[in-house]
């Protein structure tokens, strides 16, 4: 049997931090990922070495009992070319904690090799390395699959359903009323399928708040524009703000209301965490006219000349 180095299988250093161990699984999992590699069997061979030697190094144990494992087996090399059928005693080292002895021979197992389970998977009174008996194989669980789903502002209001396809089946899905933008939700089990009879992995669903086109907005609060004519600006009155809902609610403004107020309409924006909801804000716009009949002209040039 083989000394297996879990540092060169995923590319790092032997001082490389938990976080570097992390990232480095994550990005060669990615890789050679089962379900992105159908049918090659050199990448489902490296999946499983990668994901044995994350098992090891991501456990402080057994990355600990791992770096003195390879730091004594060179002198078990030495031992076994100057002691020729003689046996070496790694019981220390085994999963199981028993007395056993160090023979060749065996195969790599389904999921995990004869390396990991003798030194730590541990267990069992049969010989590990015999080739004829080996234990079940460990299942590893499927890739988690992440999407993104579009909903309207009034389904995210009311709640509603969904139909998704996920490969030749289909799965309702039901919106809670109060959906928010940016909310995740998890389906378990509907990720890819495991390997070796393990778990499929979730499905992770990132809501997307469908806004109207004139609609802005920013964290839970809303921004919207709103048009008001010359006369109501200088005199003030009531005018309608639009909603998300597709309402309008009536606010009044006051007299000499310039371009670029804004106002605030409480509890009109997006839903927030604890079920309350962020504010819509209106920018006032005053819209010029175009297009004057003569009187129009006439009553405008009259209001510039009392305005001198």
């Amino acid at each position: 049997m083989n000394y297996k180095d879990y540092y060169k299988v995923l590319g790092v250093s032997k001082n490389a931090t938990q976080d570097e161990i992390k990232k480095a699984y994550r990005k060669l999992a990615k890789k050679y990922h089962p379900d992105k590699n159908k049918g090659n069997k050199e990448a489902e061979e490296k999946f499983k070495a990668i994901g044995e030697a994350h098992t090891v190094l991501s456990d402080p144990e057994k990355r600990k009992k791992y770096d003195q494992l390879g730091a004594d087996w060179e002198q078990y090399e030495q031992f076994k070319g100057q002691n020729r059928g003689q046996d070496f005693d790694w019981s220390q080292y085994m999963g199981g904690g028993g007395q056993r002895t160090f023979t060749t021979g065996g195969g790599a197992g389904d999921a995990f090799s004869d390396f990991f389970r003798t030194f730590f998977g541990g267990g069992g009174g049969e010989d590990p390395f015999s080739s004829g008996r080996r234990r079940r194989s460990a299942g590893m669980r499927g890739q988690n699959y992440k999407s993104v789903l579009n909903i309207g502002f009034e389904e995210a209001l009311k709640g509603g359903e969904h139909i998704l396809q996920l490969g030749d089946k289909k799965l309702k899905l039901k919106i809670k009323p109060g959906a928010r933008h940016g909310q995740k939700i998890r389906i378990r089990g509907k990720g890819g399928p495991g390997i070796n009879g393990g778990n499929p992995g979730d499905l992770y669903i990132t809501y997307h708040i469908a806004l109207p086109p004139e609609f802005k907005a920013e964290g839970e609060n809303l921004y919207v524009d709103t048009y008001v004519d010359v006369p109501t600006a200088v005199l003030g009155g009531k005018v309608a703000v639009k909603t998300p809902e597709g309402t309008q609610v009536k606010i009044t403004i006051p007299n000499g209301t310039s371009s670029g107020k804004v106002f605030r309409l409480r509890g009109k924006g997006l839903f927030k965490k604890e079920g309350s909801r962020g504010d819509l804000y209106t920018t006032i716009q005053i819209k010029v006219p175009k297009n004057l009949t003569a009187e129009e002209k006439e009553l405008y040039e009259k209001l510039r000349e009392l305005s001198r």
